[in-house]
């Protein structure tokens, strides 16, 4: 009983250290959003931090029409970049994690 307890409280250390190393690597992975019309193109990485905002020179002249453009086309960079991370995390913990009888329940 207690080896697999043992055993089960090492696959958790290994599997935390799996989704460390998966947080990481998602700082290189990058996640392009465009506005419809193509004149905002923003990138994220897939842990959501910003690297790039490049903005057409006739949003320039409106001010409301730009801070428009960047909630909506952030809001979705922000979203896509959200889902890349949770499954690619969810994916690492949920192979690392010890089968416990019972568990299965809540898939």
């Amino acid at each position: 009983m207690f080896g697999d307890l043992m055993g089960m409280m090492g696959k958790l250390k290994e599997t935390q250290k799996k989704v460390e190393e998966t947080k990481k690597r998602l700082n290189t992975v990058l996640v392009d959003e465009k506005s419809n019309d193509n004149l905002l193109q923003v990138t994220l990485t897939a842990n959501r931090e910003i690297k790039s905002i490049n903005i057409d020179d006739a949003l320039l002249k409106d001010k409301e029409q730009l801070e428009d453009y960047l909630i909506l086309t952030l809001n979705k960079a922000i979203t896509k970049a959200t889902e890349v991370h949770e499954t690619e995390v969810a994916a690492v913990a949920k192979d690392g994690m010890p089968n416990i009888p019972g568990m299965d329940m809540f898939k």
